[in-house]
């Protein structure tokens, strides 16, 4: 991981997009309907069409309503 080839950070661009992917679904597990309309139309209106119009972290708290966890992910992979 330390190689300082580049190796590192496009790991770590890899884990952040798995805890982006297992934190977003989880908003609609929690929600009790994994095709919950209104949430994904905020998932449209705040990630997918703002592209890059706004700071990342900004886009994605208007979408889920905190910041991203690592929670889910390590559920995910059934570390907790």
């Amino acid at each position: 991981v330390f190689s300082g080839d580049g190796y590192s950070a496009g790991y770590y661009s890899y884990m952040w997009s798995e805890v982006l992917d297992a934190d977003a679904f989880a908003a609609f597990e929690e929600t009790g309907d994994p095709f919950n309309p209104a949430l994904a139309e905020r998932l449209r209106k705040n990630i997918y069409a703002a592209g890059g119009s706004k700071d990342p972290e900004e886009l994605y708290t208007a979408f889920r309503g905190k910041m991203p966890s690592a929670d889910a992910m390590m559920v995910k992979r059934g570390l907790v």
